[in-house]
């Protein structure tokens, strides 16, 4: 084990170091948690709706209300009336299409929200088609070039992030490996000196595991940290990121940090003083 001021200034850069890999890869982890939770809310805002014929009766609106909520690919669904439909439509236009036509031509309908895996091209085809087979359903209709688009732009954000995270995960390994191997030369001499007076591997090897342990803990905590630091900002300043948030995903990126802070540096030592324990001692200096 290091002595002394250089052993203690050595390990601490070495933990440092290693922090601010794990805190990158934290900071990656929480913006592909933050993409997957803005890709489900856009996806489950989107409204489809379902019109009727102009002669349906409330109770036949009501009862296919009820049948799409027992749906699968249903999350929400409310009636839409003619006026209420009117109203909406009024407010966007700037004006009284009423006054203007003599009649209202729009038809009472069912907006549907629906479950993420449902907001596709094709599966929103297929519901479509099974909605159209009632003789009260008019038509079904959403935003065509938003699910398009959101689909499209969704796919490429995210294998480009997959990416990313893949090759930074890489580099941060590479990186943790030679901060936590440069750190173990200046140990060298003292494993090859309890080496030569007898000690077993297994008792050389020992404590130098367990700083490692320790050190891998100790960077996973601080970069731990400095991620809990950006997500409270970033969450002042921006406080709908609150209700994205998935807590589940999140305690495993946390967890994630600290044992890869571990597991690496643990190993990086321990390969480490077995090289130490093989070289000769004139192959030290």
């Amino acid at each position: 084990m290091a002595t002394g001021k250089k052993g203690k200034a050595t390990y601490f850069n070495a933990i440092m170091g290693v922090a601010l890999v794990l805190f990158l890869i934290g900071v990656l982890g929480w913006l592909l948690i933050n993409g997957r939770a803005l890709s489900r809310a856009f996806k489950e805002d989107l409204e489809i709706n379902v019109d009727f014929h102009d002669n349906v009766s409330d109770e036949s609106v009501n009862r296919m209300k009820a049948i799409l909520m027992k749906q699968p690919f249903v999350r929400e669904a409310r009636v839409i009336s003619k006026e209420e439909a009117m109203k909406m439509e009024n407010q966007m236009e700037g004006g009284n299409i009423v006054d203007f036509l003599g009649y209202n031509p729009l038809f009472v309908s069912i907006a549907m929200k629906m479950n993420e895996e449902y907001v596709n091209k094709d599966s929103l085809e297929k519901i479509k088609n099974f909605m159209l087979q009632s003789n009260v359903v008019r038509d079904v209709t959403w935003q065509n070039r938003v699910v398009d688009k959101m689909d499209s732009n969704l796919k490429k954000i995210g294998i480009i992030l997959g990416a990313i995270s893949f090759v930074l995960l890489l580099v941060a390994i590479f990186l943790i490996d030679n901060t936590v191997r440069l750190a173990m030369f200046s140990n060298r001499f003292i494993i090859k000196t309890m080496q030569m007076v007898g000690a077993t591997r297994s008792f050389i090897t020992r404590p130098f595991d367990l700083r490692a342990f320790a050190n891998g803990l100790i960077s996973g905590s601080i970069a731990v940290v400095g991620l809990w630091i950006v997500m409270s900002f970033a969450n002042a300043q921006l406080p709908e990121l609150k209700s994205l948030t998935d807590t589940l995903l999140l305690t495993i990126l946390i967890v994630g940090i600290l044992v890869l802070g571990i597991i690496i540096s643990m190993i990086s030592t321990h390969r480490s003083v077995i090289k130490y324990l093989k070289m000769h001692i004139d192959d030290l200096y």
